[in-house]
């Protein structure tokens, strides 16, 4: 499992986040070259470009991938590497930053200068793993989520955001998301896991494959391993806006597990049809309206995880970097 090859490529997203980071990420590179690593800086200028600079760099054996952005950049980024040698390495700086969160990484922080020696020294500490990931029926990959309901309505009408906007950070999106709730009016679905099916009014059908939500800010699945070859799925009952606001306050307290109007399960492959069509998204963004299907690929991605990932979020050990 462990890398042969100590060059890596740094794949930038220039609009990702609330702020201009490229003399942090020229600093984090040269942290990198000064323990013997070969980094490569690659900009992306359009949607997908992220997905054909990563393919490029597991094409040419690179060890690493550094994917600097929010978790759409990452997911691009994922989607070039799948079974592919080489490892990818979250770099946050993005808005949200949830697997970032997911892994114990410093976000960024514009009164903590150190946030980026933090991630840094974390990532040098970390050790090579492989995560499940999420495939549906038109090839395209995920890693966190696959999910209708408000949060899918939400981006739809949230994203594309201006750089205006971002410099609002997760409060921004948070008001927003607020603004367009009461828009929001549930929907009828029907959701197939492995041989099950699930009818009914729901405002939330999320598939997961890790343990944070909604940017990082909501422990869904607090025992969720990454590479364990299941789902986790999430069916929340209801059609009204303040049946979400209830939700919301029992996931932060850790409740929802029991809700007599929660539904959860785990599964392989996981189908959902919603009346009428609704917006989806893959890690928070949207791709299409449903109906999808999307069923799991074990291990299919190779992981650089910092030594900050909570214990028990994957099942191995893993591999350490090169010396």
């Amino acid at each position: 499992m462990g890398l042969t090859s100590t060059d890596a490529t740094l794949i930038y997203n220039p609009v990702a986040g609330f702020w201009d980071w490229r003399t942090a990420i020229d600093r984090f590179a040269r942290f990198w070259t000064a323990r013997g690593w070969t980094v490569h800086i690659q900009s992306t200028r359009s949607t997908g470009h992220a997905t054909e600079l990563a393919r490029a760099a597991a094409e040419a054996g690179h060890g690493l991938v550094f994917a600097a952005g929010g978790d759409g950049t990452l997911n691009e980024v994922a989607n070039g590497l799948i079974h592919s040698e080489t490892a990818l390495a979250p770099l946050p700086v993005g808005t949200a930053n949830s697997f970032a969160r997911e892994l114990g990484l410093a976000r960024p922080n514009l009164l903590q200068s150190n946030w980026l020696v933090e991630v840094s020294h974390a990532l040098a500490r970390g050790r090579i793993q492989v995560m499940d990931v999420g495939v549906c029926e038109d090839g395209r990959h995920w890693l966190l989520w696959a999910s209708a309901g408000i949060d899918s309505f939400a981006v739809r009408q949230i994203e594309p955001r201006p750089l205006w906007f971002k410099r609002l950070g997760p409060a921004g999106y948070a008001a927003r998301f607020l603004m367009v709730l009461p828009q929001f009016q549930g929907v009828e679905a029907i959701i197939t896991v492995d041989d099950r099916r699930f009818e009914g009014d729901f405002v939330l059908v999320n598939v997961s494959n890790c343990r944070l939500f909604a940017g990082g800010e909501l422990r869904l699945n607090a025992t969720a391993v990454l590479d364990d070859g299941l789902f986790e799925v999430w069916l929340f009952q209801g059609r009204d806006w303040p049946t979400v606001m209830r939700y919301m306050v029992d996931i932060s307290r850790e409740l929802h597990r029991n809700h007599p109007n929660v539904i959860w399960t785990q599964g392989r492959t996981i189908s959902v049809t919603t009346i009428p069509p609704l917006d989806y998204h893959l890690d928070g963004e949207p791709v299409g309206l449903t109906p999808f299907a999307t069923s799991i690929v074990p291990r299919a991605l190779r992981l650089l995880a910092p030594d900050s990932a909570p214990a028990g979020l994957f099942s191995g050990p893993g591999a350490p970097l090169p010396n």
